[in-house]
């Protein structure tokens, strides 16, 4: 590592001082953890420093002339304080300089194609998980529940991971192989949290206020209560963001469907699942919101509610296991979960599509890899997936020829499919962090 690599270093450190004499120990540590990465070499911080350093050389500023006026009020001296305040201004200027300079250039070379990309990544993760931070009237965040004030850094560090997983999976077959492991991931760590505040961890349930981790309960649970639209708020913005991969990378209880399907191959039985992916879904969907209207106009108890809830939710536990699991394909999601097919439907507003390019051979090799049944030689021949394709992107990746792709109006297809990872992968992080019963 070069020495002039140590500059922006040590502002960064001098700002973690700064904060940490605030009383801020979580963005003290995020900005320790920053400085450290400088010797890594990876292209996107150096992307990303420079924007720090410059909200540190408006901190400096900001501070120095709060102080100087503070002196001024006191009639005390403040012409060495203000020499001070400038010097440090100047170094982390010079830091900011360093890192726009050729030599930074050289050094910050690893991974430089996916730099951009990473570097979405890294902000809308800090963005999404600093508003929520800064918005919720509680603390939303783990790290401020256990360790009050600690939060910053735990959005550093998810932070880190949407970047870290982000540059993996821009690789189209690393992204097939990823994503269920990212995605089952969440999962658990979500079930696992929940069975921790069961058993008495009241830290780990996000207000306190028991709720069945059922997709269905988005919209059956406010028309039982006449209130609580939190979920349906997250869901359409979601869905608008990124379609229905609401249900390819952030559902809860999707994963669990996605690894059942793939403990088989693909079987005839996957046909039969297919001709119910509409009217299977339909009737759940009438069923769940009929039931939450009558159970409400009934005066039933919320007791007796969330044991109905429970028993719709391991009927499709039972589905997974008996069909999904034999089929090879994900029967669950497809023709039961009724937030599915509100999410392919709602997903239409989303400009993100996958398309079959017109050249398609046919050979039928991403066939095995859509495991929501999306795919066949009539769809194929459309030139689209079918209503339930969830923009998941296996078919994507397993494509010998690359005729399917991501499209989004006025984008080439790669630059598509590189914002769309940006999104999706920044959401996975920020649900990381706050997605809790």
């Amino acid at each position: 590592m070069h020495m002039l690599m140590t500059i922006p270093m040590l502002a960064l450190i001098l700002l973690g001082a700064h904060v940490l004499r605030q009383g801020d120990p979580g963005l003290a540590s995020a900005f320790l953890v920053l400085a450290a990465l400088v010797p890594f070499r990876q292209a996107w911080t150096r992307w990303v420093i420079p924007a720090v350093l410059a909200w540190g050389a408006f901190v400096w500023a900001d501070s120095g002339i709060h102080l100087i006026r503070l002196r001024l009020e006191l009639n005390q001296p403040w012409m060495r304080l203000g020499l001070i305040m400038a010097g440090v201004l100047l170094f982390d200027v010079l830091a900011l300089a360093v890192l726009l300079g050729r030599r930074a250039e050289f050094h910050f070379l690893r991974n430089r194609e996916a730099a951009p990309a990473q570097t979405g990544m890294f902000v809308l993760t800090v963005l999404g998980l600093g508003m929520a931070r800064a918005k919720v009237s509680f603390p939303i965040l783990l790290a401020d529940r256990f360790f009050p004030g600690w939060g910053w850094l735990e959005i550093l560090l998810l932070a880190l991971y949407a970047t870290w997983i982000g540059g993996k999976m821009l690789t189209p077959a690393k992204h097939r192989n990823l994503r269920p492991v990212i995605w089952g991931g969440f999962s658990l760590i979500f079930f696992l949290q929940f069975a921790a505040g069961l058993a008495g961890v009241e830290e780990l349930l996000m207000t306190g206020t028991l709720h069945m981790p059922v997709p269905a309960l988005i919209t059956a649970g406010p028309v039982f209560r006449g209130s609580g639209l939190f979920m349906i708020i997250l869901f359409s913005v979601t869905v608008l963001l990124v379609g229905p991969a609401w249900c390819s990378h952030l559902c809860y209880i999707g994963a669990w469907d996605d690894a059942m399907s793939r403990a088989t191959r693909r079987k005839p039985l996957a046909e039969s699942v297919a001709r119910w992916t509409i009217p299977g879904r339909i009737s759940t969907l009438v069923l769940t919101l009929g039931t939450a209207w009558l159970l409400r106009i009934a005066g039933v108890s919320g007791l007796v509610a969330a044991g109905l809830a429970a028993g719709f939710g391991l009927i499709g536990v039972g589905i997974m296991v008996m069909i999904s699991r034999k089929a090879g394909v994900m029967a669950h999601c497809t023709t039961y979960c009724p937030m599915g097919l509100i999410a392919n439907v709602a997903g239409k507003l989303s400009p993100w599509r996958i398309r079959v390019h017109s050249d398609c051979t046919g050979c039928g090799a991403c066939f095995p890899s859509c495991q929501y049944n999306a795919l066949s030689l009539d769809q194929m021949a459309t030139g689209r997936p079918g209503l339930s394709c969830t923009l998941c992107g296996d078919c994507v990746s397993a494509c010998p020829h690359g005729h399917l792709e991501y499209r989004f109006p006025g984008l080439s297809s790669r630059t598509a499919r590189t914002i769309f990872l940006v999104i999706v992968v920044s959401l996975h992080a920020v649900f990381l962090g706050v997605a809790r019963i």
